[in-house]
């Protein structure tokens, strides 16, 4: 649905995007990370067509972002970080002037505006001014604006930027929803663990360049770190050590905590295996579950700091 191919921008001489390739799958959820500086905003405003490439492509569904950026807006439902409000205009004016302005019939407008606002929970503040609504309610207006006309593409800018942790619950939980209604999603956000929550695959990118693109559970491979579980038996926590430690297809046990570490030795993992060895043993195993590198440490891991 989304696909970048070298894409680059330069400001003079400074360059904010470098030879950046990407593709989204239709359907996914896409976590775009990277610190201040690297090049997201800079990317995400080319897809949408307010920028123009330096060098190289953008293609939403299969169209040229410069070459058909009429088209391609009709197709994308952008959300950029700061959401501008217009004083004393109400949360359904507001969505109607933007579906007039989207060019949606005026008999089919009130419908199109009172999906959305069903979608977004925003029903009850239909006849509030905009300007009242406090920052997690101005988010999903925003999310409600980007929908008025149906597209199949959002690229939304920092969502979750200064919510508190209900309303960031809340758009989390909507973005669920919209991916079920088969919408593909963009996404930037400081807040790692939040994209860890709902994204399918990310894309780190730091001083315009991309240094990692997949799915979460490839960061580790990616890093040359080892896949590891944690084990806990009910009890002859020294047995279960002791008989681990023994497998060719481990290559470290340790006892962490009230949980035994156990590090795969080819970066493959053998639960079954394990499994099997500790109930053999009429051991009684209270949980058995991988460890996940958090994005966080990967984002560390990848990156260096570096800012234009």
């Amino acid at each position: 649905m989304i696909r970048i191919e070298n894409l680059t921008k330069d400001y003079g001489d400074l360059t904010a995007v470098e030879n950046l390739n990407l593709t989204i799958k239709q359907g996914d959820i896409f976590g775009f990370i990277g610190p201040n500086g690297a090049g997201k905003t800079t990317t995400m405003r080319i897809l949408v067509t307010l920028l123009e490439p330096t060098r190289g492509t953008a293609f939403i569904d299969g169209l040229d972002v410069t070459r058909h950026g009429k088209k391609v807006r009709r197709l994308v439902g952008y959300m950029p970080d700061f959401m501008g409000v217009y004083d004393d205009l109400k949360v359904f004016e507001y969505l109607e002037f933007f579906a007039a302005a989207f060019g949606i019939e005026r008999q089919k407008r009130k419908s199109i505006v009172d999906g959305v606002l069903e979608l977004t929970d925003l029903t009850s503040k239909q006849s509030v001014t905009v300007d009242s609504l406090s920052r997690g309610m101005q988010q999903r207006l925003g999310l409600a604006r980007v929908l008025i006309h149906d597209p199949k593409v959002l690229i939304l800018d920092e969502p979750a930027s200064g919510l508190d942790p209900r309303a960031r619950i809340e758009i989390r939980e909507l973005l669920r929803e919209l991916r079920r209604m088969g919408k593909t999603i963009m996404i930037s956000s400081h807040i790692l663990s939040e994209l860890e929550e709902i994204c399918d695959h990310v894309g780190i990118i730091e001083h315009g360049q991309m240094v990692f693109s997949g799915r979460l559970d490839e960061i580790r491979p990616h890093l040359g770190i080892q896949s590891k579980v944690r084990v806990k038996v009910a009890e002859n926590r020294d047995t279960a050590v002791e008989l681990l430690s023994a497998l060719p297809s481990i290559s470290k046990v340790e006892i962490v905590a009230d949980y035994i570490s156990v590090t795969f030795a080819d970066g493959k993992e053998c639960n079954g295996l394990i499994a099997r060895t500790l109930v053999n043993a009429d051991l009684d195993v209270v949980f058995l579950q991988p460890e996940q590198l958090k994005l966080d440490d990967a984002f560390l891991q990848l990156t260096k700091g570096i800012v234009h």
